[in-house]
């Protein structure tokens, strides 16, 4: 070919690679994003793969077909770590054969199911997982695996092996000539709810798997499996007049519609007999952002740091310094102190949770409007306790603030120092002696016997007092909007306890009183010493109980850990009476015309240790354990593990194991719950360090019942080290 011939061609296929790779990009497959499967949890339809989502990932479904309806909430707790809680509803059975109790409430399986990634995809290895499946239930779904998902193109292939409900052909290992499940055993111990280590792995074993083809059409997805379940052991299928669920195929077929970034709806043909419709809706905890109209940040004004004492401002303009550090800098009605080196700031932090942002604001104000010295002095406190105190050096805060230098921080002005008392003469107090609240409530419990789910929502109106800054009087009255707490036909011989009715009382308590005074305290709280707090108080401590009690916390400042103890002694109120106590033991209740006992006066309390763990793999968790006696008198532990994800969202589970056996606690064998924990600032446009908490429990039980103080001195010096009050990291 002639050189020039050949360089010409040369340079006209470098000048067209842009058009070649923009047309090559516009034909690429969409971006692969694991789906839910039929039961929650990353998966195919039935079967489960070795692929977890995104860390935060929430996702709430529902699956639909003729025996089962699934009911699940699946979270990415950790990178490695997901979790799912199920409902499922047994399409025809009834929870109970009386009517009159449970009237058409269909039977109500609870499950929660955990998968762990042992590998993360790399060119030659395929993600893989393990994971179980109803760990926590019945037995109705309980099963193993291990699988592994590898991407190809648009194509992504899972192979596992399956144990329990999973794997129940047995086309692996397993006699399904001695029993339709190969002789695992699929009871439960006690009354439900609690871990069967014992035949994790057992029983039959089978291959499973299947490939999931991302179509060239972004919302379009469609899949194939290889089932593991043969169902012969399904529950409707082992029981007396059971129904038909054999297999036509072991192939389910399955189409999934997605809904852009929030949710999807899908259809599947499974068994070769049975159509199934599902949904998804989902959101990511880590990307939630808050979009503010916020005050802006003042201008630093380095020509105003004029060299004027104190005394020199005129009372207006320290009033005005008061109002500015309360609007701009969110410190709620300051106290402000002065000498000839330093003014002090003593004030709650109620607008921001990053102190950055608060201390940036407030250095600021203080620099243009304040007088000249040396230390810019902020003293945090919360129901008028001192909980931090910050050191800003108002020479390195003109650095920081006018940018001298390069990539300076607020961290290279501050200090924080264990808190002192104010220096100087007061100047200037914003303080209000009372103050009032409202605020909407919702308590709910799923999957009970009467009902699946019950709740109330109502609003709660609170007014509080400060005598001093040691004693307040508070209280709150609670006025129910709606429930329907009239169906929760708790009866105790039937449920195999004979437990004191601590919190089986909800009924009488929500559903007979619109109106309740929820709250009415006298409460003393000090700091004693450096990192020791406690608090003394009594009167009615919550709807159901009144009493008195007290509290100390040693929490070092800074710390990643602290200890308390909490003491009480209460009496169950009466719920026909806004201020009387229960006198007898023993009730009589006319709804189910049966006797039961309630609590007529019991020492209460725990030691709580708390802990962050700053381990990698464990990031951005607390772990509270407490030890004690619980309201019915048992004596035992309660764990608590919560995970706050980059927005501030906080998401935990907690367990109450006692001495009571599993009969004795009742249908559950344990109490446990779960909890989103939502900052205000992501759902409203102005920033705020409040929080709305959504609880929920898998049924209402008297075991293992904690007293439901107003306060609680971890929360309250919680600046300490930041977990409830820290900073968004998106």
């Amino acid at each position: 070919m002639h050189p020039v011939l050949k360089t010409s061609l040369s340079a006209l296929t470098l000048a067209m690679l842009p058009v070649w790779q923009a047309s090559a990009d516009t034909f690429d497959y969409p971006e692969f994003v694991p789906s839910q499967s039929d039961f929650g949890g990353v998966g195919l339809m039935q079967m489960p793969s070795g692929r977890v989502t995104k860390e935060g990932e929430l996702s709430v479904g529902g699956t639909f077909n003729d025996e089962y309806h699934h009911y699940t909430v699946s979270l990415q707790l950790l990178p490695w770590l997901e979790t799912t809680i199920r409902y499922t509803l047994v399409q025809d059975l009834l929870y109970s054969g009386d009517p009159n109790f449970s009237g058409d409430t269909k039977y109500t399986d609870k499950g929660i199911d955990f998968k762990v990634r042992l590998l993360e995809e790399s060119y030659w290895l395929p993600e893989t997982s393990i994971g179980v499946r109803d760990f926590g239930g019945t037995g109705l779904f309980d099963g193993e695996f291990i699988a592994a998902s590898k991407h190809v193109g648009p194509f992504d292939f899972t192979l596992g092996v399956g144990w329990g409900y999973i794997g129940n052909s047995g086309n692996l290992t397993g006699d399904k000539s001695q029993a339709v499940d190969c002789d695992r055993n699929t009871g439960f111990k006690g009354k439900g709810g609690s871990i069967d280590f014992d035949r994790w792995f057992t029983g039959c074993s089978a291959v499973f798997g299947g490939v999931e083809y991302q179509s060239p059409w972004a919302p379009l997805r469609l899949k194939v499996e290889y089932d593991g379940n043969d169902y012969t052991s399904d529950f409707p299928v082992n029981r007396p007049n059971g129904i038909d669920m054999s297999q036509d195929s072991k192939f389910n077929y399955g189409a999934l519609y997605r809904l852009g970034q929030w949710g999807d709806i899908r259809l599947s043909y499974e068994r070769g007999t049975t159509w199934t419709l599902g949904f998804t809706l989902n959101t990511n905890f880590n990307d939630m952002k808050a979009m503010w109209q916020d005050e802006p940040l003042p201008t630093y004004e380095a020509n105003k740091r004029t060299s004027q004492s104190a005394s020199e401002l005129t009372p207006a303009q320290w009033e005005q310094l008061a109002q500015d550090l309360h609007q701009i800098a969110g410190y709620k009605d300051p106290a402000l102190y002065a000498d000839d080196s330093s003014i002090t700031v003593v004030a709650s932090q109620s607008k921001y949770r990053d102190r950055e942002e608060a201390q940036r604001r407030a250095g600021t104000l203080l620099a243009n409007q304040g007088p000249t010295v040396d230390t810019y002095r902020i003293i945090e406190t919360n129901n008028s306790q001192p909980v931090t105190e910050t050191h800003i050096d108002s020479d390195k805060f003109a650095d920081v603030a006018d940018y001298r230098g390069f990539n300076t921080h607020m961290a290279d002005a501050t200090t924080e120092v264990e808190t002192h008392s104010p220096r100087g003469k007061l100047y200037a107090k914003s303080h209000k002696d009372w103050d009032v609240s409202v605020s909407p409530t919702l308590q709910q419990s799923f999957g009970g016997s009467e009902d699946f789910y019950l709740f109330n929502i109502g609003i709660s109106a609170g007014a509080n007092y400060w005598f001093s800054d040691h004693v307040e009087l508070g209280g709150s009255l609670y006025l129910n909007i709606y429930d329907n707490y009239d169906k929760f036909l708790y009866e105790v011989p039937p449920d195999g306890t004979d437990l004191k009715r601590v919190r089986t009382l909800v009924r009488q308590y929500i559903n007979d009183n619109p109106i309740r005074m929820n709250n009415l305290q006298l409460t003393w709280m000090d700091k004693l010493a450096d990192n020791w707090y406690a608090q003394a108080y009594g009167g009615y401590l919550e709807m159901m109980f009144g009493g008195v009690g007290s509290e100390i916390l040693y929490r070092p400042l800074g710390s990643n850990w602290a200890f308390g103890i909490d003491a009480n002694y209460v009496v169950q109120r009466d719920p026909e009476s806004q201020f009387g106590f229960f006198t007898e033991e023993v009730q009589f209740d006319p709804l189910t015309g049966r006797n039961y006992r309630v609590q007529t006066g019991a020492l209460t309390g725990h030691a709580t240790a708390y802990y962050q763990p700053d381990w990698s793999w464990l990031p951005n968790t607390l772990l509270k354990v407490s030890a004690g006696r619980y309201l019915t008198e048992d004596i035992g532990v309660t764990i608590d593990f919560s995970k706050q994800f980059d927005s501030g969202v906080i998401a935990g589970a907690f367990v109450a194991k006692t001495d009571l056996s599993a009969e004795e606690f009742g249908e559950g064998s344990f109490n446990k719950g779960f909890y989103i924990s939502i900052p205000f600032d992501v759902m409203t446009v102005k920033p705020s360090t409040n929080r709305a908490t959504i609880s929920w429990l898998p049924l209402s039980r008297d075991g293992g019942q904690m007293l439901n103080r107003k306060y609680q001195l971890y929360s309250v010096t919680d600046a300490r080290s930041p977990w409830y009050g820290r900073k968004a990291l998106n």
